[in-house]
């Protein structure tokens, strides 16, 4: 998905400790627990094609239902999270 060229917003949803420790350059971080709160910070359109990680995708998956309630109707989790992303080899920061 990074590489087809199509407009894409990364989330990083875990905790600010574990975005500091490491994460895909680019994302964007909003921990899961204020995302509801947070996300309207941003000016994302409700058709925006955002990926969502965690540690291992649980808790993405959850932020992704809660953000498709709140009418992103293009949110996902990413399969895996971070070690899914570490194992690929993405770029990290």
């Amino acid at each position: 998905m990074l590489a087809d060229g199509q407009p894409i917003v990364v989330l990083d949803v875990r905790e600010q400790h574990e975005y500091d420790a490491g994460h895909l350059i680019g994302s964007v971080h909003i921990g899961k627990g204020v995302l509801e709160r947070d996300i309207e910070k941003h000016d994302f359109k409700d058709d925006t094609r955002m990926v969502l990680y965690c540690g291992g995708g649980f808790r993405s998956a959850i932020a992704a239902k809660s953000l498709k309630e709140m009418g992103y109707s293009n949110a996902i989790s990413l399969w895996g999270g971070w070690r899914g992303i570490q194992a690929e080899g993405l770029p990290t920061e």
